[in-house]
């Protein structure tokens, strides 16, 4: 029987969606599971909308294609809520994590969802206390451990920091640290 948890995430171009899919899926690799992860997107320009996935198995994953029908739905944009049905393919036990400033109870209302579990974090407001640019894949990240249990909190923190400097000053890949530390700790659900 195929057993995976399968998230889809929706943000948009230069929010760092599809790396925080990729980091997501490094985490849950280094402690022990098969994963996947992969993106979705049209024309390649900031702005744009775009999806990614993940698939998190502890059993050898042999399934390719499109995650249809996900357990998690990641909305890394805010501007998302109310313009995209990203509850499309989800059951009555999905969960579903959105970047807001709103709460869970708030967000349920808005998109009419009648089953399922919200949480929500103020990502965009952390991204640009910590790191001084609205960039909440990190602070996603973070929120993402919390809520999923799937990954550790601190495998998560070893992984943006080992990915981050390879790529970004010291100064940067601490800020990012903070934010994911911070989401973790703020992550509300109902």
């Amino acid at each position: 029987m195929y057993e995976a948890t399968e998230i889809r995430w929706h943000g948009r171009g230069g929010q760092g969606t599809v790396t925080a899919a990729k980091l997501f899926a490094q985490s849950a690799m280094v402690g022990g599971k098969y994963v996947q992860a992969f993106p979705e997107f049209g024309p390649e320009r900031t702005g744009a909308p775009v999806k990614a996935y993940n698939r998190i198995s502890s059993k050898r994953l042999t399934i390719h294609c499109g995650v249809t029908n996900p357990s998690i739905v990641v909305v890394v944009d805010p501007t998302l809520v109310g313009t995209t049905d990203f509850t499309e393919g989800t059951d009555e036990k999905a969960v579903f994590l959105v970047n807001t400033k709103d709460d869970p109870a708030a967000v349920r209302k808005k998109i009419k969802l009648k089953g399922g579990r919200i949480y929500t974090i103020d990502a965009t407001r952390i991204s640009l206390e910590t790191i001084g640019k609205p960039i909440p894949n990190t602070a996603m990240l973070g929120a993402l451990a919390k809520v999923s249990g799937i990954v550790d909190i601190k495998r998560v923190l070893d992984d943006v920091k080992e990915d981050f400097e390879k790529k970004f000053p010291e100064k940067i890949t601490q800020k990012n640290l903070e934010a994911v530390k911070r989401a973790y700790e703020e992550v509300k659900g109902e």
